[in-house]
């Protein structure tokens, strides 16, 4: 149950990003302790707890606008480091690596390959080696990411078990990558998309 809910404003002047976005406050019963931002519709919305104070309130709302803003800058910056070979490939599995597993996944080698027409990634476990479909290279660097992540996750747990999905808990775009690769899986089997480089598949 929403206790109350509408636009954030300072002072009688309405909170915006610093990007210039609406901010929305979402006060909740059900939420006792944990605090949430997320974007919906172009608002920034934070869901906090009822209970809080004005102070509380003022003080959660900048700092989880301070994190969206965060996520958006590394999502910018992931847009602009594409590893176009496989030794950047290599390299920027051992950042992801390090970044969200701990360090733990650490493979043999990770390359590019052209010849995946029904998976996005792939991982031998047992060599240790990571290849990505080629046909990735035209999407957003996040969904990128998240294929890597799932193969570097796969190094550590082989099957799709509660575990495996534990370990990708960490990474933002889990969710939306999942849900972006699927759609193109969606349009391409119904010949929806006309770009033939699309292809189809999943990460596995």
């Amino acid at each position: 149950m929403t206790a109350a809910a509408g636009p954030a404003t300072s002072q009688g002047t309405p909170l915006t990003t610093a990007d210039g976005s609406p901010v929305e406050i979402r006060r909740s019963a059900r939420r006792t302790r944990t605090v949430a931002a997320f974007w919906e519709d172009g608002t920034a919305v934070v869901a906090i707890p009822a209970r809080f104070t004005a102070a509380q309130e003022r003080e959660w709302v900048h700092r989880m606008l301070a994190k969206l803003h965060k996520q958006g800058e590394r999502r910018a910056a992931a847009g602009r480091r594409r590893p176009a070979t496989d030794d950047a490939l290599a390299t920027h599995a051992a950042q992801l690596s390090a970044q969200y597993l701990g360090g733990r996944s650490v493979p043999t080698s990770v390359r590019w390959v052209s010849n995946q027409n029904s998976r996005w990634g792939s991982a031998t476990p047992a060599e240790g080696t990571i290849r990505l479909s080629d046909k990735l290279r035209s999407m957003p660097q996040w969904v990128i990411d998240y294929v890597l992540l799932h193969e570097l996750a796969h190094l550590l747990v082989a099957s799709h078990n509660a575990a495996f999905w534990k370990l990708l808990e960490a990474y933002p775009e889990t969710g939306r990558a999942k849900a972006f690769l699927e759609g193109v899986s969606f349009a391409t089997s119904r010949g929806l998309d006309k770009d033939p480089a699309a292809g189809s598949g999943d990460a596995d």
